[in-house]
């Protein structure tokens, strides 16, 4: 019974292996690594595809709570440049920092773990260079030359650009180049598919700009496996900096036969053709030591130094230790960052400020901390939120942006806030959220409706009460009077007004306006009440309280109540042609 057990159990692990092997020699060679590559992919999906889709009751903020059991920005606060940069430029206490701290941490008894086991950019790469190595790859570079500093160099870009106020790591750093991506990718068709088409936002420069940049990381595969990673990714690059403190490192026996097998398989160029070390690139994968047929590849601690042979050496990064590289390379990243600086300020062809998510702090801020991840887009409800273009600048380029011609912000919604990784969009709770003013509704008084004399409407007041805000009030425009001047009852129109102490800049009836008055029934250009965001109409703040704020604006008099009042509760105070 016994021997039939053992039997059946060598089996099924001779099975196995072979089935790992057919998928490719990493597979077979460092199993555990690919189980957790797996895993870590698996929960980045089921963030982004379940826990941040915001549909299922139109109580938002409860819904997104009750699944969120691992915080839909996971693996944006795992990424240790997102926080570091964010903090630097803002020159604040970024919240995510704590776990960045913690990722440096493991790197330092793991180098570079995040990197050859949990980042999902990195496993989709391994899947991809997979591919092309099935198909036949026709790399035409190697793993090492002089483009293997480029990452060190672009770290010290996204560093420098960050102490000047710009914050450059959400364009290049590897977790949010993905979920961006991905929300310009998948997210439409995930949306399509469950809710309908004509629900999916048109897509403008952002949208190309970023696909082209993923598609440009996996393409750079045709040069060589891991090409990103090993040459290019900024984050890697800080990681393999804080690797010069590491307590473990790989060291290779007088057992080495020099078969060559482990420097084939390293993906990550750790390996030189005489069998050394390069410390600061390797990632702990132990995928050489699966394949080394002596087993003479060890990971010990650092200390330890036990005699070797001749391939026990290691060789530190030749291209951050030569004195000229450093010199020539900081002095290029240094130009390279203030001239990004200088380009962030770049010419903004939109005479309208943006209107910012509900909690996003005062807009310099808000440029320096927001790492345009677009994970509060994918959490957004009827696709309110959107990413800019080009409209506001290089700087403004897929910063998220409420546009109220296209929905509203539902006033059961605070996802927006909850996953920010870094604090550009705050975390309120769904009472503060209702009373954080991100603009003012505007009525234009020559195209509205009733204001203008042509028909009975009262589609934004009607969606104003509905979501509890209250903000529009009606007067009476237009009215008849008698013999004696006195107003005629019921003659006229009764026209909206936008009470300011209670207006949140919500969008919602502009969204309504547009959707009756503009598409179906053709009676406008455009929305006859609009929402506007800039100094005076909207609440910035870094901390506090926005039910204070609004505590203060109510007890101010309206000021178009006012003016009712003084004209004896007639509509006298109305210019001419709207009485």
């Amino acid at each position: 019974m016994h021997r039939d057990f053992l039997r059946t159990h060598r089996g099924l692990r001779g099975y196995l292996a072979r089935a790992l092997g057919r998928l490719g020699p990493t597979w077979s060679a460092s199993p555990e690594r690919r189980l957790v590559q797996s895993v870590c992919l698996f929960i980045f999906m089921a963030l982004f595809f379940w826990v941040c889709w915001p549909y299922g009751t139109r109580e938002y903020a409860k819904t997104f709570a009750a699944r969120e059991i691992v915080n839909g920005e996971l693996f944006l606060i795992l990424d240790p440049l997102v926080s570091v940069s964010a903090a630097v430029a803002a020159r604040m206490f970024v919240w995510s920092l704590a776990v960045a701290a913690g990722v440096i941490l493991v790197g330092v008894l793991l180098p570079r773990a995040f990197c050859g086991y949990v980042c999902p950019l990195g496993t989709l790469i391994d899947v991809f260079d997979w591919l092309l190595g099935k198909a036949g790859r026709p790399s035409a570079f190697g793993q090492r030359g002089w483009w293997s500093g480029v990452r060190y160099y672009l770290l010290a870009v996204v560093l420098i650009a960050a102490g000047s106020g710009v914050l450059l790591s959400g364009f290049v750093a590897a977790i949010p180049v993905l979920t961006r991506a991905m929300l310009f990718v998948a997210a439409p068709f995930q949306m399509g598919l469950a809710k309908g088409w004509y629900l999916v936002p048109p897509a403008n420069v952002g949208h190309v700009i970023s696909i082209a940049l993923l598609m440009l990381v996996f393409c750079l595969g045709l040069l060589g496996r891991r090409f990103w990673c090993n040459h290019l990714c900024p984050t890697g690059a800080l990681l393999s900096v804080c690797a010069l403190l590491r307590l473990t490192e790989r060291r290779v026996t007088r057992a080495c036969v020099e078969c060559g097998r482990c420097v084939k398989v390293c993906s990550f160029a750790a390996i030189n053709d005489d069998f050394a070390t390069r410390p600061l690139s390797c990632t702990s994968c132990r995928t050489c030591a699966g394949v080394c047929p002596t087993k003479a590849i060890e990971f010990p601690w650092r200390r330890k130094r036990e005699n070797g042979g001749a391939n026990d050496g290691r060789v530190e990064d030749q291209t951050i230790r030569s004195r000229r590289n450093v010199l020539a390379g900081l002095g290029g990243a240094v130009v390279a960052g203030l001239g990004a600086s200088l380009a962030a300020g770049g010419a903004c062809t939109s005479a309208e400020a943006p209107i910012r998510p509900p909690g996003s702090v005062p807009e310099d801020k808000f440029l320096q901390l927001c790492v345009r991840c677009g994970q509060c887009i994918k959490v957004c409800p009827n696709n309110v939120l959107q990413p800019a273009g080009l409209e506001y600048g290089f700087n403004g380029l897929w910063t998220p942006e409420v546009v109220p011609d296209w929905s509203g912000c539902e006033p059961s919604c605070n996802n927006c806030g909850q996953v920010c990784p870094t604090g550009a969009v705050r975390a309120l709770d769904i009472e503060e959220k209702r009373v954080a003013r991100i603009g003012l509704a505007e009525v234009d008084w020559i195209t509205c409706l009733p204001h203008a004399g042509r028909e009975a409407c009262q589609l934004c007041v009607d969606e104003c009460r509905m979501a509890g805000y209250n903000a529009i009030e009606f007067v009476r425009v237009g009215g008849r009077v008698d013999e004696m001047g006195e107003p005629l009852e019921d003659s006229g129109y009764l026209a909206p007004v936008v009470r300011q102490d209670r207006c949140v800049g919500c969008g919602l009836c502009q969204m309504r306006c547009r959707g009756i008055n503009v598409k179906s029934r053709r009676l406008l250009q455009r929305s006859a009440i609009r929402v506007f965001a800039g100094a005076g109409k909207e609440d910035r703040i870094v901390s506090g309280s926005y039910r204070a704020l609004r505590e203060g604006r109510e007890g101010l008099r309206p000021e178009h109540q006012g003016r009712i009042d003084e004209a004896g509760g007639t509509d006298e105070y109305l210019p001419g042609f709207l009485r």
